[in-house]
């Protein structure tokens, strides 16, 4: 049950053998750095032969987006950020992408990043978020620095990527000892991210690579390579029907306005903001977090299937990300615990859920029997299930407040929105008294009260009600969440949350005896032999924002009224009736900690014509406009429209 163990279980080995102090792979017979010196070669072949400096000094956009085939031991990802942190304007960010089949051990990269003191403090934050590494998209987040680490091979993770790439790292084993890499579809995927200013460098000057990338219209020119090696690549993308990216230049005034002040609209805000963006979070309540985000506890959990799909594939990426923001935001203690996490196997329907999620060998979750289960939670319990290592509970006000104090953000409380419109380029909220902010983009994440201003939206408010239990001398034993068709979470200054009933199209907010009873109905699916003083029972009902197939709504929107106006017949994908700088997030239901905060930097990739930190079919899922281009007819549509 180690986390070292299981956070591997299901990657693929890089066969990785250490000799005379450094890394070689037994799997291609080569090793991982030039035994001359590492750290110079990273710096001569490819941030030189990018020119990386020049490019970074005289930089003109608000962001830079390098990918990498071969992420290694990380050296060129951290070569680039200590490059970045040198030269580039502190308003612009960095996008660093990355491929990777055979990813290193947390172990065995630490040892390899040891071997150069000067990216000590960037290699410690590196591996503080690669601890929790998983096949597919690993999003980690390091301030203006963004890391897409894609564990898969680089030909089938490459097309799942929508953006562009401004210089590319071809790193990786030699074309000899790795011919499945370097193929025709890669230099194919490599030309399709590119645009007429991109630049490549590699290692190698093999000839397969060299007819490679000129078939793939890429202007090639054989130099000195590093030290011994004779020769090496470099060159630009040359195809002129690709154009440079429309990012936004770094001079111009970038504002953005966030309306709502929850997970979904805190987050949003502090995302766009790490961007370097001026944003205005605005709240009609008196302060943050009034509403669903309000509860004293809220639980870390991906609610996952047997099978890959995308409520599966969101719980997945958003529960990462999410710990990763509270580890860079909160103290662990008071507001949040990563305490653990266990869902119980409590029937025959969840004992099998249960067994098809195991069986899909994800690293971040364990099986565990009644025994350890029991050993886990501190408490007796009956049955075995699942065990989230990295899942616990969270104070949701705590995790709004700490989103919001970023020094990009403006917070407007005791502020309604009521009027939204769009003067030329820019967008206007106005309240009872008038113009409240402008900005050239504005974010809707006021859940259910995002129909004020898109009544189209298909949302469904869902009344949830959280029990407030005392603590007891036995309950003070619960050490982790235990989960079966709700929860019980370890106490907080004296109470355990218990909850939570969900009761759609139910809007009273008053708290109610019968839901009491059904939440602590559920400590008898637990085999908890607790007995709590009614009368010292307290509560908190609100209201959750769900879609009809649970999924959120997180992207730009389209015009609704002009899409009537469209015959299906007539409709292409780049002929949609967009409001430009109108973005959506919402529909969260019970699952916005762990979804919103993810959906939130989707949103501010997009403002910032970013590669995505999701693959495609994601982004398809979460469109905002997916029901209104159905209602139409229009289902091979996707008003999901991403740079």
């Amino acid at each position: 049950m180690s986390e070292a163990n299981t956070n591997q279980q299901c990657l693929q080995s890089p066969h990785l053998e250490w000799r005379d102090g450094l890394p070689f792979s037994s799997r291609f017979g080569d090793v991982y750095f030039s035994l001359a010196s590492g750290l110079d070669e990273t710096h001569y072949v490819f941030l030189q032969q990018n020119q990386l400096h020049q490019r970074f000094s005289n930089l003109q956009q608000a962001h830079f987006t390098i990918a990498e085939t071969g992420f290694g031991t990380g050296l060129n990802f951290l070569s680039a950020w200590r490059l970045w942190n040198e030269c580039a304007p502190d308003a612009a960010s960095l996008h660093f992408v990355s491929t990777e089949l055979f990813p290193l051990s947390l172990q065995d990269m630490a040892q390899a990043l040891a071997l150069w003191p000067e990216l000590a403090a960037f290699a410690e934050k590196l591996l503080e978020q690669y601890r929790n590494l998983m096949p597919g998209f690993n999003h980690l987040s390091f301030g203006n620095i963004r890391l897409t680490l894609l564990i898969g091979d680089a030909r089938d993770m490459l097309p799942q990527l929508t953006g562009r790439v401004d210089a590319w790292f071809l790193d990786g084993f030699a074309p000899a000892r790795n011919p499945d890499m370097w193929d025709g579809r890669l230099f194919g995927e490599i030309a399709r991210l590119s645009h007429s200013t991109t630049t490549f460098a590699t290692f190698t000057s093999a000839a397969a690579v060299r007819r490679g990338l000129i078939a793939a219209r890429f202007e090639v020119e054989k130099i000195k390579g590093f030290a011994s090696k004779r020769e090496m690549l470099r060159g630009r993308y040359s195809a002129k029907t690709a154009s440079p990216p429309a990012a936004a230049p770094l001079v111009s005034e970038r504002s953005a306005i966030v309306i709502g002040g929850g997970i979904a609209g805190a987050s949003t805000a502090f995302s766009i903001a790490q961007r370097g963006f001026g944003v205005t979070l605005i709240e009609r309540h008196a302060h943050l977090a009034a509403e669903a985000s309000g509860n004293p506890q809220a639980v870390l959990y991906p609610r996952l299937s047997g099978h890959d799909i995308a409520l599966s594939r969101i719980a997945t990426y958003g529960f990462l990300y999410t710990i990763s923001l509270l580890k860079q935001l909160l103290p662990q203690g008071q507001d949040w615990s990563q305490c653990g996490l266990l869902q119980l196997g409590f029937n025959a329907r969840e004992a099998k859920r249960c067994q098809e999620i195991l069986a899909r060998g994800l690293p971040f979750v364990q099986q565990v029997n009644a025994e350890q289960a029991s050993a886990i939670a501190g408490i007796a319990l009956s049955d075995g299930g699942m065990y989230f290592a990295q899942g616990g509970w969270l104070h949701p006000p705590a995790l709004c407040a700490a989103l919001a104090a970023h020094p990009n953000i403006r917070t407007l409380t005791a502020t309604q929105a009521l009027h939204l419109r769009q003067d030329n380029d820019r967008w206007q909220v106005s309240g009872a008294s008038g113009l409240i902010a402008e900005a050239t983009v504005v974010v809707v994440a006021a859940a259910n009260d995002c129909m004020q201003f898109l009544p189209h939206l298909p949302l469904q408010p869902v009344r949830g009600q959280v029990t407030l239990m005392p603590a007891s001398v036995i309950s003070n034993r619960l050490n982790a969440v235990v989960c079966t068709e709700g929860y019980l979470a370890p106490a907080r200054n004296g109470l355990h949350s218990l909850g939570a009933t969900f009761s759609k199209d139910n809007t009273a907010l008053d708290v109610r005896d019968a839901d009491h009873a059904y939440n602590l109905a559920m400590l008898r699916q637990m085999s908890l032999q607790l007995q709590p003083d009614a009368a010292a029972l307290a509560g908190r009902s609100a209201l959750r924002c769900s879609t009809p197939d649970y999924l959120p709504l997180a992207g730009m929107m389209l015009d609704a009224g002009k899409m009537q106006a469209i015959p299906a017949h007539l409709a292409t994908q780049t002929g949609l009736p967009w409001l430009e700088g109108l973005y959506v997030n919402t529909g969260h239901g019970s699952k916005g900690m762990v979804t919103a905060p993810l959906c939130g930097e989707i949103i501010a990739a997009a403002i910032n014509h970013e590669i995505m930190p999701v693959d495609y079919g994601l982004l398809r899922a979460l469109d905002p406009n997916r029901f209104l281009l159905r209602a139409q007819g229009l289902k091979k549509l996707t008003g999901s429209r991403f740079s």
